[in-house]
């Protein structure tokens, strides 16, 4: 076993953490399926809710390489309409999220997983048309996104659905996820500080160790994507997402 600020871990914990922020670098650039799979390793290792606050800063600090790579490609229009109601769902997820244990916790996970890539599957049947820009949906998707975000950052695969069915371009796909993520991500620091407690300086320093692996992942996400044609690239992010979710139901 191994002491970095407080925490006791094996060798194979600690790789599964650098490992896991490698994955979020990658997501971050476009690879967005590669974060799903670190939620559940990083869930094994420290436990739900204490994963989600650990996660936290390592998703902020992918998510301003991310922006700064991508900050010209973004639809305000459509980050606008979400932030608001993804702000509640973030409150309600505050609220309600410390009543929710662990093994609740990973069926909403899988429950929510399985149900983007359904989703997502039936908008690629050939409805190449139908952009479903309708404030309703907006709303909806905000509000779970906000509250799944909260509970456990695992609001990737609703915003894959949500930007997927606007039909964005790949970089301005890319570049609008991304800054709705680093919005929302440090808009969600304050309620891990003082509301839940799963940020504290123990945690900030253990998450800064991941900074080359995060750094590693991000320019490894940036690499793939740009050898990805658009249509390509878009059942890309529906395979990867499937594979998170068989890998959470493992």
């Amino acid at each position: 076993m191994v002491t970095l600020f407080s925490f006791s871990l094996s060798w194979n914990e600690i790789l599964i953490f650098f490992f896991a922020a490698t994955l979020i670098g990658m997501a971050k650039t476009g690879v967005h399926g590669a974060g799903m799979m670190a939620v559940p390793l990083l869930a094994a290792v420290f436990g739900g809710q204490i994963s989600s606050g650990i996660l936290l800063p390592v998703i902020c600090l992918a998510d301003a390489m991310a922006v700064w790579y991508y900050h010209r490609h973004a639809s305000w229009h459509h980050l606008r309409k979400l932030f608001p109601w993804a702000a509640l769902g973030t409150v309600l997820g505050t609220l309600v999220g410390g009543m929710i244990d662990d093994g609740i916790f990973k069926i909403i996970m899988a429950v929510v997983i399985i149900g983007s890539v359904i989703t997502m599957l039936w908008l690629n049947r050939g409805h190449q048309k139908d952009i479903p820009d309708f404030a309703w949906f907006a709303i909806l998707i905000g509000i779970v996104a906000g509250f799944v975000s909260m509970v456990g950052n695992l609001a990737g695969p609703l915003m894959a659905v949500y930007f997927l069915s606007m039909r964005l371009p790949k970089d301005e796909y890319i570049g609008t996820t991304a800054w709705f993520f680093m919005v929302m991500n440090w808009f969600k620091v304050p309620f891990h500080v003082w509301g839940w407690h799963t940020i504290n300086l123990d945690t900030f320093l253990l998450d800064l160790t991941t900074l080359p692996f995060i750094a590693f992942g991000a320019y490894a996400g940036i690499v793939i994507v740009k050898h990805l044609k658009e249509h390509v690239y878009r059942w890309f992010i529906i395979i990867m997402t499937l594979v998170a979710a068989v890998f959470m139901l493992i």
